[in-house]
């Protein structure tokens, strides 16, 4: 009767063994299926980064084994590609799907109770979605529902990534994925700048390999790598003279690309490393730099209102925002819908300033929760110790800053700023919970009664 027992048993096992590593069997199969796809649909150079990003995400589900984040860590250099995935005719980004899945991963993997101040900012996120979902009911499309989630994605779950792998003691190595892909980007943009130079073209430069990069993007994509390498916190580790190369490289590369915007948030980024001094070690005299950056944002913008050319940013801004404002007096309050730009017989374009953009979106109730939103994930990180606060207060505040000149709801320049102010939160619980030390094992007890888990910390029930 035993034996009998003890081999079933042996099968349970075995069969249990088996279903675990079948799913990492198909996944790579449909890896394997789907790359091959994009570079015969695409050809081998446009499908070639389709196909890396899904070769990367397969390997890591292979290693979840050893590495239970792997998938969140492969992501961390797909958050940085902008480029349409185009499946089934939708408007999925690599970035898009590479946030997902890291998403995934830390929902099932992630460490668990998620800290105070995490749960501030998930709870602040709320009232932003809860504010949009008036015009949600409002405008019943598809693509407004689909957008809802989206922000909520792109925000909540952005910090929810973040803080999987700061708390699973990754925070070094997800913020260097993060840097080193912007250094390749910074690379690529200053040698596509000698090229033009050599040719007596002095635009703006952006590289247009492995993919077609606008200058606003690849000027905001190098201030969050240049603000993470400048402020190089000390639970990171990074060699001095390594982040002074990575921020002098990026910093070269937004100069070249000519992004206005990016400039303006770098500086916001600075001033609050200042601020904060008595934890970053930066001087006053660093502000001594915000005077070229000013300059060289005021003298661009001067010749090209000189140049009275109606085409050009400074008057097509004008003009658009003059347009946007007519069309949100159509619907003041709950707004025309997320995304409305794609429904046909609408203002065709997304607005380049945030607040008008969900103004125009969600209305003045949707703006109202937009203002909450981020006046207080920014007082709450404020609050937060200094040498995990400063960083993620310096990459949001210039996301903010930049959303005020361009698009804001654009998936990597929303992700990547929320993902490294989770990492931040993350990094800090990682290094609390390791000084602390492990938990006292806890006997279970009937409901309701208490016994203490860690002597002068808490209670568990």
């Amino acid at each position: 009767m035993t034996s009998t027992s003890t081999r079933r048993e042996l099968w349970r096992e075995r069969i249990a063994d088996l279903w675990a590593n079948t799913w990492r069997w198909v996944l790579a199969a449909f890896g394997a299926v789907t790359a091959t796809y994009f570079i015969l649909e695409r050809g081998v150079v446009g499908g070639a980064t389709f196909a890396v990003v899904v070769g990367a995400l397969v390997i890591a589900a292979v290693l979840t084994t050893s590495t239970p984040l792997a998938i969140a860590l492969f992501a961390m250099p797909g958050l940085l590609i902008s480029q349409r995935i185009g499946l089934g005719g939708g408007d999925l980004s690599v970035s898009d799907a590479a946030l997902a899945a890291a998403f995934g991963t830390a929902l099932l993997l992630g460490h668990r109770p998620y800290s105070k101040p995490l749960r501030q900012l998930l709870l602040i996120n709320l009232v932003y979605q809860f504010a949009t979902l008036f015009t949600v009911v409002v405008n019943p499309y598809a693509l407004n529902t689909i957008e809802w989630f989206h922000a909520w994605i792109l925000v909540s779950g952005a910090l929810i990534v973040g803080w999987a792998l700061g708390a699973a003691g990754h925070a070094r190595l997800a913020l260097s994925l993060i840097v080193f892909t912007t250094c390749a980007f910074a690379m690529l943009t200053v040698v596509e700048a000698a090229f033009q130079y050599a040719v007596g073209n002095f635009g703006p430069a952006t590289p247009s390999w492995p993919f077609s990069m606008h200058k606003n993007f690849i000027g905001t994509v190098l201030a969050f790598g240049a603000i993470i390498a400048y402020l190089n916190p000390d639970w990171v580790g990074w060699t001095k003279g390594w982040a002074r190369f990575a921020f002098g490289l990026m910093a070269a590369g937004i100069v070249v690309a000519q992004s206005r915007q990016a400039l303006i948030g770098l500086a916001a980024a600075i001033v609050v490393a200042v601020l904060r001094r008595s934890t970053t070690g930066r001087s006053r005299l660093v502000l001594l730099l915000l005077i070229p950056a000013a300059w060289l944002v005021i003298s661009m913008v001067v010749d090209q209102i000189e140049s009275q050319n109606r085409h050009n940013s400074v008057f097509q801004r004008v003009e658009w925002l003059r347009e946007v404002y007519h069309f949100w007096r159509e619907s003041p309050i709950f707004g025309h819908g997320l995304r409305y730009w794609y429904n046909p017989g609408e203002l065709p374009y997304q607005p380049p300033q945030a607040e008008l953009e969900v103004l125009a979106s969600a209305g003045v109730v949707g703006l109202i929760g937009f203002l909450v939103m981020w006046i207080g994930v920014l007082v709450a990180l404020w609050h937060v110790d200094p040498r995990f606060g400063t960083l993620a207060v310096a990459v949001l505040l210039s996301r903010f800053v930049q959303s005020q000149f361009d698009l804001f709801w654009v998936a990597v320049q929303v992700s990547v700023p929320f993902v490294v102010a989770g990492i931040c939160l993350g990094a800090m619980d990682h290094e609390r919970s390791t000084k602390e030390g492990p938990d006292e094992l806890v006997t279970r007890v009937p409901l309701g009664r208490r016994v203490p888990f860690s002597a002068g910390v808490g209670w568990r029930r």
